[in-house]
């Protein structure tokens, strides 16, 4: 959720779909910014999720994650893992660190 909508955010463009190159799959997600407005939908967790910034709220966690946009990167806080994260987007990929696994995540970006 946090990569798509990190993507959606920053590029400006809507988010059709990820694949997670840790699971090594095609998730189902996708999000639209309208500038610091957010809407979504994940899925493979049949869930919404969106708002508008600093705070986006995760239905299917039904929890809130802060997420904070300085050019092409973002950080922010998942309440639901009580975990701290860093992105950083390009045109097609996604690239977070979860601080609290102490490891890094790539997504291929899939855009309509």
């Amino acid at each position: 959720m946090v990569a798509a909508a990190a993507h959606a955010l920053i590029t400006q463009t809507k988010v059709a779909g990820i694949y997670d190159h840790a699971a090594g799959r095609h998730l189902r997600i996708a999000a639209e910014a309208r500038g610091e407005h957010l809407q979504g939908f994940d899925g493979d967790r049949a869930a919404k999720f969106g708002g508008t910034l600093p705070e986006l709220y995760d239905a299917a966690d039904q929890s809130f994650v802060s997420i904070e946009i300085d050019g092409t990167t973002a950080k922010g806080y998942d309440r639901a893992s009580s975990t701290h994260y860093s992105v950083m987007v390009t045109d097609r990929a996604v690239q977070l660190y979860d601080h609290g696994r102490s490891a890094w995540f790539a997504f291929d970006v899939q855009t309509a």
